[in-house]
């Protein structure tokens, strides 16, 4: 028997072979991302400014007008949602954070001036306390200074009860106490918000990566140096995330959510895998400062390198990203 003298020496399957032209790219491409895959982060203030925020480049903090212009635009753009956090002043922020579920505070007046702009944007509002305490934790403290848990169940629900009431679509817990979304759900039922849906942090990691927010929010110096491990998950964790997980989807969890998303996207695919669940995550400020500071030194290209991030997001199973980067992604896909 003769070898034929070129038998084997040429690969039989090239998978280059599909990359070699842009058609046959986009043919093969398994994940897209489109704009109902965008939730974009608003911060509000009283008042009718806008106000640059250092740590964040191109993000500001808005009056309820400029808001419900924002809110116009990002709805024409095709954006589904937009989630909402209040810059309260420190004159109205509190012990026990009465001013969270005062009907005329302004997270509820922002919730009714997004949904008067664009009545059919999604709104979607945080549920922790951070925002109204004096000392800039999510919940209650005991004269120790620990955050208790069951005394600040009790504020929450308040809390949530009253964005509910004042038209928000979807509450965000993401204090992360023990029982928070079974005494939401159970509060919602029995106050008639039946589709009230709740998007619960479920493995919320205390992370660096919030820096930029906590000075968007102007809780950083509240915090004094402080940090929120007591409550909030340990990095190195990932089992734990799972746990967290199950016992919101038990309490009644529309949705979960992981946070933050790109250091954790082997938790978004461990959630998705075993629940199945329309599963979020969090591109947070401190990822969205990062980025924008490479792309202002001209170390990485903004657009690629935002867009092949968010691809991994919904690679790793998102249904959805809140991401700082929402508005400009939409007017790139568009």
């Amino acid at each position: 028997m003769v070898e034929h003298p070129h038998l084997g020496r040429f690969p039989r399957v090239r998978p280059r072979r599909m990359r070699a032209d842009d058609f046959s790219r986009r043919m093969l491409r398994e994940t897209t991302v489109t704009v109902d895959d965008l939730i974009q982060p608003l911060f509000v203030i009283e008042g009718e400014a806008r106000e640059k925020i250092p740590s964040m480049p191109g993000i500001e903090r808005l009056g309820l007008k400029p808001l419900a212009r924002q809110c116009k635009r990002l709805h024409a753009l095709g954006i589904p949602a937009v989630a909402l956090f209040p810059v309260p002043p420190q004159t109205a922020r509190s012990e026990h954070a009465q001013e969270a579920w005062n009907p005329q505070g302004l997270a509820q007046r922002a919730i009714a001036a997004a949904k008067d702009a664009a009545p059919g944007l999604g709104v979607i509002t945080d549920v922790a306390l951070d925002p109204y305490t004096l000392h800039g934790q999510d919940g209650l403290c005991d004269e120790r200074g620990y955050v208790v848990n069951d005394r600040t169940l009790d504020a929450l629900v308040q809390q949530a009860l009253s964005h509910a009431q004042a038209g928000a679509d979807v509450i965000a817990p993401s204090d992360m106490m023990d029982g928070r979304v079974r005494a939401i759900r159970d509060a919602f039922e029995q106050g008639g918000h039946v589709n009230a849906r709740i998007l619960a942090y479920s493995a919320k990691y205390a992370s660096v990566l919030y820096a930029p927010f906590r000075d968007a929010v102007d809780s950083a110096d509240n915090l004094s140096g402080a940090d929120k491990y007591s409550y909030q998950m340990d990095p190195a964790n990932a089992d734990e995330a799972l746990r967290e997980t199950a016992l919101d989807i038990h309490e009644g969890a529309d949705m979960v959510m992981v946070k933050p998303g790109l250091p954790n996207l082997d938790i978004v695919h461990r959630v998705k895998q075993t629940f199945g669940m329309p599963t979020f995550a969090y591109q947070v400020s401190g990822e969205y400062a990062m980025l924008k500071a490479a792309a202002a030194n001209n170390w990485l290209d903004e657009r690629p390198a935002v867009m092949e991030i968010i691809t991994s997001f919904k690679r790793a199973g998102c249904d959805g990203v809140l991401s700082y980067y929402a508005e400009e992604i939409a007017g790139w896909l568009a």
